[in-house]
């Protein structure tokens, strides 16, 4: 049987590039962005000169991004919904003599650079792309995501620095590949990412959110509803994803691969096929459907209830069911090892029925936007669905803190439609969805009703609220730029 050749649109997926402008009108649109842009594209240029004198050869650039649902489900094998903001991470660079030494050793950020710039030479390593010996560089970076926010700070940085690196070296590659290869690349740092903060950054187009399948990653443009706009307001917790990584967010993608093995031992899958196969909630999903069929349901969450209790598991009662060490179990990961080396506990329930709830929120997201409900009734459902998904992070999946949940509660009492934490959470901001024409007035109440106090405690400075709080439709995405 002769081979169906892919679909013209997916092939042309498959191949587009990341773009090289030589304006920035495409990236941040007309009137006072652009001017904004372009005045701060020169400073850094003049930056740039006054540090190496000399013009820097490119910049890239590459944005932060707000989920707006799919929270900790992108690592599991699940789609998510996330959409492009304005603010963005730019690299100016050029090509260098090479005769300097630099001590990197207690210089934290500049490892995020590294982790772009090691990406590029093992991407091409693997596709047996002969770049020479690595090259030296003369860099400057400017960013206005806020670090620690929940808004992709170090994915914007990764991407930016992976451009940055290609464009010096001449070469492009397909945005699926690039969105790929970074999200292995920043794994470098410490933290097992998902691939979502990449993707978006990557594959991002201006007007549209974008639901994002993995495996292989694919992108589909979604028009969110008229009416609404999106508000992110950041908690002032940061969150420190890398540094917390063995009790929180690596924490949870253990406890997720450990619920998922023990289901699929539970569902009758062979305990060494079981530790050597599944890896995610998504592989043991099909397992869990076919049980909630013979009760009378397609809700993998059903098997969850059903199979997995309640308390939390000790490791030795989870050695109990696999037959194995949990040590032995993750051998050849140490993130998960740190993670085995922390933990007391863990609550298998508990994330696995968040993981499949969430992942079944965001299809649900995706199918009430092409709905036949009216604008009013899509918008409503939309916010129903993000007040949904943030009791399940808080509640089920531990990932909010106090200010996040302060934070929450006072957008919903100012008509937010819905608001929930965005990010990793542990801090960092929360997404609120308002109609459009309180939009002003909703913002004037969040920096009365949340960030008066702190800027009178001298948290934050009066003049820089509005880096916390915004406003944000969606943003193109990540492009080398030769101006």
């Amino acid at each position: 049987m002769a081979a169906v050749p892919a679909s013209a649109p997916a092939a042309a997926e498959a191949a587009e590039l990341v773009p090289t402008l030589s304006s920035l009108e495409p990236v941040y649109g007309a009137g006072a962005q652009l001017d904004e842009s372009r005045l701060r594209f020169a400073r850094l240029g003049d930056r740039f000169h006054a540090v190496y004198g000399a013009r820097p050869a490119l910049f890239a650039r590459s944005p932060g991004r707000v989920n707006l649902i799919g929270e900790h489900i992108d690592y599991e094998g699940y789609s998510v919904l996330p959409m492009a903001i304005r603010q963005d991470m730019i690299v100016a660079i050029r090509r260098a003599n090479g005769a300097q030494e630099i001590d990197v050793k207690n210089h934290k950020w500049g490892h995020y650079f590294m982790c772009g710039y090691k990406g590029v030479y093992e991407y091409c390593r693997s596709k047996g792309i002969d770049l020479g010996k690595p090259v030296a560089l003369d860099v400057v970076v400017d960013g206005t995501v806020p670090q620690g926010s929940g808004l992709s700070s170090s994915a914007a940085f990764v991407c930016s620095a992976t451009i940055a690196i290609m464009g010096i070296l001449d070469k492009n590659f397909p945005k699926k590949e690039v969105a790929q290869f970074t999200c292995l690349s920043e794994r470098h740092i410490g933290t097992q990412s998902g691939g979502m903060d990449q993707a978006i950054s990557i594959m991002a187009k201006p007007g549209f959110a974008e639901l994002i399948d993995f495996n292989p990653i694919h992108a589909t443009d979604v028009q969110l509803p008229s009416g609404g706009t999106f508000v992110i307001a950041h908690c002032l917790a940061e969150s420190k994803k890398a540094e917390t990584a063995a009790t929180n967010y690596n924490n949870r993608v253990v406890e997720c691969r450990l619920a998922a093995i023990v289901l699929a031992i539970k569902l009758g899958m062979d305990r060494k096929k079981a530790i050597s196969s599944v890896t995610t909630l998504s592989d043991v999903e099909g397992l869990c459907v076919s049980f909630a069929g013979r009760e009378g349901s397609s809700d993998p969450a059903v098997a969850v209830k059903k199979l997995l209790h309640e308390d939390p598991y000790t490791a030795g009662e989870i050695e109990k069911i696999t037959g194995e060490g949990l040590t032995s179990v993750f051998q050849g990961s140490q993130t998960s090892l740190d993670v085995i080396k922390a933990a007391k506990h863990y609550k298998l329930f508990q994330r696995a029925t968040h993981v499949y709830s969430e992942a079944r929120r965001v299809y649900a997201f995706r199918d009430t936007v092409s709905s036949k409900l009216s604008e009013e009734g899509k918008l409503k459902k939309l916010g129903d669905l993000m007040n949904e998904s943030h009791y399940s992070c808080s509640v089920l999946y531990e990932c909010s803190c106090p200010e996040l949940e302060e934070l929450v509660k006072v957008c919903r009492d100012n008509g937010a439609l819905g608001a929930r934490l965005t990010g990793a959470g542990w801090g960092g901001c929360a997404v609120a969805l308002v109609k459009e024409p309180i939009v002003p007035q909703f913002i004037l109440k969040l920096k009365e009703m949340y960030y008066k106090s702190r800027i009178d405690r001298g948290v934050i400075k009066q003049g820089d609220v509005g880096l916390y709080v915004f406003a944000s439709k969606p943003s193109s995405g990540a492009a080398i730029l030769r101006l």
